[in-house]
């Protein structure tokens, strides 16, 4: 098919220009190969396109009647393909981009308004999921996903310092229940739950060289993590989330933090894709924007 739509383009050139030398210097290749390509198109084709005398070159009643369907559709290749090198160079273009609502709210959402504002041509196409995500079979672009769940053949750009877990409940609902010391008191209160694909997730505990994981046995479970921590606000039970998403309700008291030693820091959000190669001007402007400062 390449050489067929190569065969193509050297026609039109030969019957627009109606010169065999004219062509050539136009397609850049010697005036006997171009003769030797539209040999190969004819003897293929089983018809006459060219009509060749010493003096000049015209297109035959089928050329012609060729070369009106194939001028517009070699037309819109070519447009197609500078469009396609001006994505390349310009940042322009759709990207799809998938991350979690977390990452949502501590990556993206800070930096949107001036990434907008700084690549207008650019719009960003965004999917939420707090599960790990194939690129390649979804489709995307890039992701956004703590580091542990990313696969290791793809290219990570930190985005986000190194964070930690939190384990939060209501002063209202500490009024009634005493702080955990450690994570087997837990058992103790209501715990509630956060859900992934894969299953609810087990709160990891570490200290000093101490392990503990406890299953969250609770009357709700939650897949959405603002949900999860309206109901802690409301003081149904104790919940864990990233310290960042809370933090300011820490410091004002809304939320009181429980088991802080027991849970360690870990490496916080990459932006992943794919491959190097090729890449978009429109995906390295949003790696430019969303990396972390050295």
């Amino acid at each position: 098919m390449p050489d067929e739509l190569n065969d193509l383009a050297a026609f039109a050139a030969v019957a627009e220009e109606r010169s065999f030398t004219l062509a050539a210097a136009r397609l850049g290749v010697s005036q006997s190969a171009l003769s030797h390509r539209m040999r190969g198109l004819e003897q293929r084709l089983g018809v006459q396109l060219l009509a060749r005398t010493t003096r000049s070159v015209s297109t035959t009643a089928a050329g012609a009647a060729l070369l009106q369907e194939l001028a517009p559709a070699l037309e819109r290749i070519e447009q197609s393909l500078m469009k396609a090198r001006r994505q390349q160079q310009r940042p322009a273009g759709r990207i799809r981009l998938v991350l979690s609502r977390t990452a949502a709210h501590l990556v993206l959402m800070p930096k949107l308004r001036a990434f907008v504002q700084a690549y207008p041509e650019i719009v960003l196409d965004i999917t939420t999921s707090n599960d790990p995500v194939d690129l390649v079979a979804g489709e995307y672009d890039a992701g956004i996903q703590i580091g542990e769940f990313i696969q290791r053949d793809m290219i990570a750009v930190r985005v986000t310092d190194d964070m930690r877990l939190a384990v939060v409940g209501s002063a209202e609902y500490f009024e009634s229940h005493p702080l955990p010391r450690t994570p087997r008191d837990l058992k103790d209160h209501v715990c509630l739950g956060f859900r992934f694909r894969s299953g609810i997730y087990r709160w990891e505990f570490e200290k000093g060289r101490r392990a503990l994981t406890v299953q969250p046995q609770g009357p709700l479970v939650f897949d959405e993590p603002d949900m999860l921590i309206q109901a802690v606000e409301a003081g149904v039970g104790i919940g864990m989330a990233m310290e960042a998403t809370v933090q300011e309700r820490i410091t004002s008291g809304a939320l009181v933090q429980v088991l802080r030693d027991w849970c360690p820091v870990f490496p916080g959000f990459f932006l992943y894709y794919p491959s190097r190669r090729h890449q978009p001007a429109a995906l390295a402007a949003l790696i430019r924007s969303l990396r972390m400062s050295a």
